[in-house]
């Protein structure tokens, strides 16, 4: 069964059970106060989760572009992906854990036709924050699953929370038996063998975490995610991702170009070419902060692994249209925006060139240094800098090292390179942590102040003004628009004069739900309107400004305090950027 296939069988079991089905948010969130990327379905779904209504209802259903960032040096193996597809359900205090297991257990047998005898689950154990989930347990044993493939586990296994605070819960999560033999008589899925593959996750969130503990939300939610590259893989009995349809003509088309026979390498651009077209398409561009960064970092790691396969990079265009032609029935977009995309990556690759050239007079600089010191090892320190800074790979370091009679310690190269990972993890996950729940008062004022800032900045600058992108936290905002040139103290001035104008005036902030079409005729302003469904959330702010948006927003101006613009700076071509507080 080919990943479209089982997406649109997917989708159409859910409607068929009353869900609507909502569109996919962009890799780049909009307005998420501290995530890099989009990693999970519930993401954009947080304020619904917490209780606002939702324009399409209270059962909802999709698919979801997710980029995770952990483990990009991970990719090359034969089963980390950086982008990837999460297929996903949701019951916004609608249905709980009964009827999503039945549902769940439905859709696996008959509609993709898993042998019952194929699957086991897990459920929570229990502890002093929650207790052993026995209706999830009985819903199995309804459903078809014996007792004896039910498990229970604790909150490392069967708890879901992104990062340390948000809402959460108990989860279920079932798993594919490959048929491969027990490596063990205690053998399970919690087990990393590989004779267990979990398949599908689903979180019955009825908690809200904070540093002083848990507490009920208001309503029950389920949130299920089930990832699409995976079920495909042991749908069509493969091995590993990169044989299935999404994958399999770009590696065999390196196979075809390369004068290296290295399986990780064709992986590794196989991989890194799809997540960073899915970036670009959705507005990404490469840079040396945040996720521009990310997509630099995974572009530069492709164009390495081209020349370790010895594939002219001159035909670096081919790769991509083999790509787009495997990828454009499940993202057509992709296609529409192909000579984007190629541009983007083309001119990252003749950037890196000549990077990789600054890094080859850098390291000579290096050796020159050690064999003045009378050394023969190269400092790992020194080979980390040239990996780092000129995105030089080690084992070119030691490669030349070698030609000059040097030598690299690459064990103590991997040791410090681990402890780089280890705080790049951890950072990463500081990151994700704040992301997905932080909606509170001060995050609130700030994601209303956007949309006056964005209203401002049309009557200062032009109508051409539209936002790009935002990043809030609870201390300020950051606010990326279009706009061609550097604004003068002056425009500064009149736009943060305005702003504070709407605010004086204490307009009611007013939220409405409509048909799309009804939002834009009455010149709603969207960022990423293919996101939205056929019925929108609008705000409208007097006379000020009327846009689309999930929210969170206060009820009326006045509570936002005085605003003040930090600075106004270059955030890329054609895109200006603005830092601001309130107080």
């Amino acid at each position: 069964m080919k990943a479209i296939e089982i997406r649109n069988k997917y989708l159409k079991f859910f409607e068929n059970h009353g869900h609507k089905i909502i569109p996919s948010a962009p890799v780049i969130p909009e307005n998420d106060p501290s995530v890099l990327f989009t990693t999970a379905g519930m993401q954009p779904l947080v304020p619904y989760l917490l209780g606002e209504k939702h324009p399409s209802g209270t059962r909802l259903t999709d698919f979801q572009k997710c980029v995770r960032t952990n483990d990009i040096d991970e990719v090359g193996d034969n089963r980390h992906l950086t982008y990837f597809e999460m297929l996903g359900n949701w019951s916004l205090g609608d249905y709980f854990k009964d009827e999503s297991i039945s549902m769940s257990y439905e859709f696996l047998t008959k509609e993709l036709g898993i042998p019952s005898e194929k699957l086991s689950v897990t459920c929570f154990a229990g502890d002093k924050d929650c207790g052993r989930d026995n209706v999830a347990f009985e819903a199995w044993k309804r459903a078809g699953i014996p007792e004896e493939r039910i498990y229970f586990f604790e909150k490392d296994d069967n708890w879901w929370i992104a990062g340390e605070e948000g809402p959460c819960g108990p989860d279920t999560e079932m798993f594919y038996d490959t048929g491969k033999e027990k490596c063990s008589p205690e053998c399970n899925p919690a087990c990393g063998c590989g004779k267990y593959v979990e398949i599908w996750n689903n979180v019955f969130m009825e908690f809200y975490k904070d540093k002083n503990g848990y507490t009920k939300l208001k309503q029950q939610n389920v949130d299920t995610g089930l990832g699409l590259e995976r079920m495909t893989m042991l749908l069509q009995g493969k091995e590993t991702p990169f044989e299935i349809e999404l994958f399999a003509p770009v590696m065999e088309k390196l196979v075809k170009l390369q004068k290296e026979d290295l399986i990780q390498s064709r992986r590794i651009v196989a991989e890194h070419l799809r997540s960073s077209m899915m970036i670009i398409n959705d507005g990404g561009r490469p840079s040396n902060v945040d996720r521009g960064y990310i997509l630099r970092r995974l572009l530069r790691r492709m164009t390495r692994h081209l020349n370790k396969l010895g594939i002219d990079l001159n035909i670096l265009s081919e790769i991509i249209d083999t790509s787009i032609e495997a990828l454009k029935e499940l993202y057509p977009e992709l296609d529409t925006n192909r000579e984007v995309i190629k541009s983007v990556i083309i001119g990252e690759k003749d950037k890196f060139i000549k990077t990789l050239q600054n890094g080859e007079r850098e390291f000579e600089k290096v050796a020159s240094k050690t064999k003045n010191a009378g050394k023969k090892v190269i400092d790992t320190d020194a080979v980390f800098n040239l990996y780092e800074t000129y995105g030089f790979p080690p084992e070119m370091t030691e490669e030349l090292a070698k030609e000059q009679g040097l030598e690299v310690d690459m064990s103590d190269y991997q040791k410090l390179f681990a402890e780089h990972q280890e705080k790049s993890r951890m950072g990463s996950e500081q990151k994700f942590k704040g992301g997905l729940a932080s909606t509170g008062e001060m995050e609130t004022k700030y994601h209303t102040a956007t949309h006056l800032l964005n209203a401002a900045l049309k009557v200062v600058l032009g109508e051409h003004v539209h936002q790009k992108g935002s990043n809030i936290t609870a201390e300020r905002m950051r606010f990326d628009f279009s706009h061609g040139a550097k604004m003068t103290d002056e425009e500064k001035q009149k736009t943060e004069d305005l702003v504070n104008e709407y605010i004086s005036k204490n307009i009611p902030v007013e939220r409405m739900e409509m048909k799309k079409e009804e939002a834009l005729a009455l010149g709603a302003e969207a960022m990423f309107l293919d996101k939205y469904g056929d019925i929108v959330t609008v705000y409208k702010i007097g006379d000020v400004s009327i846009e689309l948006c999930g929210g969170p927003h206060v009820s009326s101006t006045g509570e936002l305090g005085h605003f003040k613009i930090k600075k106004e700076e270059a955030s890329s071509a054609g895109v200006r950027r603005i830092k601001a507080i309130l107080d």
